[in-house]
């Protein structure tokens, strides 16, 4: 254990972490970054094939975002968002309604993706309180959800690790059967179902209309559930459910949004607007903290009033519509637009899908492996003839991690799946490598 080792150990509590893991495995510390890589204190390198929480889309360091940083710098870096505003906040908003779905027109700024999730919650409810429907108090999600971990968030997500604890603290949501497509309960398949699995959110639906505000879900992928990615359809049955019940379609785009899925937004795929669209992590590129809540003329409306009506909406942070954060979230947009991204992502997404069929077809410990866009995951299974699961106490993934590092390549586990959500400027050799190194480390796990 280095110096730097022993004093973070020392001081920091780390998110997401049994600390007393760190005793044998303390955390890597890293000095720079570059591109697809990082650095640590003692000069080695990983591939970032988690682009750092899911963050980081155009490489670390990136020349064109550190001259907008330090541009933006030198002439404001923050300033109360009540009353007064700024050009990049404007020029951002502006960009995000015109790439957005149809229909959103509205940008409410907060400053992480839990806060967009709660800002959102809010909103649904209040629009509801203030236009008649004062029954609605209740959200509706699926199972696996995951939208963040403040009290709200947890209330609408469905993964007891984050939340069981907190269950005391929390509203009671309705909770649907989400969708599985890799063990499906239809024997379906998700290319080229109807989404059969819908049938439980439309009747929880249509016995809970008066009470429901809002439904909110992950477009297409659940990502902290293991990268469960389900059918466009199941949006589009969704979409049209909300609106025939005045219940708000609330898309939780944090983690998906932004070319992930190889479109800028999953919405997209299903060709669908929701009322309320929650954008974070990858809109400054790993850079700053910032979140936006997208939502349309009729949500804003209700809000509007004479201040003596008190229906305002007192929401706020701090650094809401920072504006360095925003200053990057704009180089960001314009990156997409200058350099083709997306249509570069379709290369190297089918890059990726060769070479782990190449390195992963075939293998006994290889249930699943699924991809959307520039998101594969690698579902590890016990048995692949009954898709049975590892015991999750023997922590499987978290010892492919471990061997993966000593390889130097990143690639931080979501229980019994190993994933790739690399940042958008890998080129081949790295493709290549992180797949390898994958194979090679589960291979090492397991003795093969």
């Amino acid at each position: 254990m280095n110096i730097f080792q022993q004093r973070d150990l020392k001081y920091i509590w780390h998110p997401c972490s049994q600390m007393k893991d760190y005793e044998d495995f303390p955390p890597v510390v890293i000095e720079r970054g570059k591109g697809a890589y990082l650095y640590d204190v003692d000069g080695k390198s990983y591939l970032d094939a988690v682009s750092s929480w899911w963050v980081n889309l155009f490489g670390h360091a990136n020349d064109r975002i550190n001259r907008a940083l330090s541009a933006q710098a030198q002439k404001i870096e923050h300033v109360i968002f009540a009353n007064f505003s700024h050009e990049p906040a404007i020029d951002l908003a502006e960009e995000i309604v015109r790439i957005t779905p149809a229909g959103l027109s509205k940008v409410f700024f907060a400053d992480n993706g839990s806060s967009a999730v709660e800002a959102a919650l809010k909103m649904s409810f209040h629009y509801h309180q203030q236009t008649g429907r004062s029954g609605k108090t209740k959200f509706a999600a699926v199972t696996d959800a995951y939208h963040g971990e403040t009290l709200g968030a947890l209330s609408v997500g469905d993964l007891d690790l984050y939340s069981k604890i907190y269950k005391p603290l929390m509203m009671n949501t309705f909770r649907a059967a989400g969708p599985d497509c890799y063990r499906c309960p239809y024997g379906e398949n998700r290319g080229t179902c109807n989404a059969e699995c819908f049938e439980t959110m439309a009747r929880m639906v249509m016995d809970h209309a008066d009470e429901i505000c809002g439904v909110i879900i992950e477009p297409l992928v659940q990502c902290a559930a293991g990268m469960k990615i389900y059918p466009p359809v199941y949006l589009r049955k969704l979409r049209e459910l909300c609106t025939r019940h005045h219940i708000h379609f609330i898309a939780d785009e944090i983690a998906v949004g932004f070319g992930r899925t190889g479109k800028m937004f999953a919405c997209e795929h299903a060709g669908v607007t929701p009322d309320i669209m929650c954008l974070s992590k990858g809109i400054t590129a790993g850079y700053l903290p910032l979140s936006q809540v997208v939502t349309t003329d009729e949500i804003y409306s209700a809000f509007y009033a004479d201040y003596a009506e008190l229906k305002a909406f007192l929401h706020s942070h701090s650094y809401t519509g920072n504006a360095l954060a925003c200053a990057v979230a704009r180089e960001v947009l314009h990156i997409f637009q200058d350099e083709d991204v997306l249509a570069r992502n379709e290369v190297k997404a089918r890059m990726i899908s060769e070479k782990a069929a190449k390195w992963f077809d075939g293998h006994p410990c290889v249930g699943e492996y699924r991809q959307l866009g520039m998101i594969g995951a690698l579902e590890l299974v016990a048995d692949q003839k009954t898709k049975a699961a590892f015991d999750w106490r023997k922590r499987v993934g978290y010892g492919i991690y471990r061997i993966a590092l000593t390889k130097g390549v990143l690639l931080r586990p979501l229980g019994n799946v190993i994933y790739f959500m690399p940042p958008y400027v890998v080129e081949e050799e790295d493709i290549e490598k992180m797949v390898q190194v994958a194979f090679a480390s589960i291979n090492q796990y397991f003795d093969l």
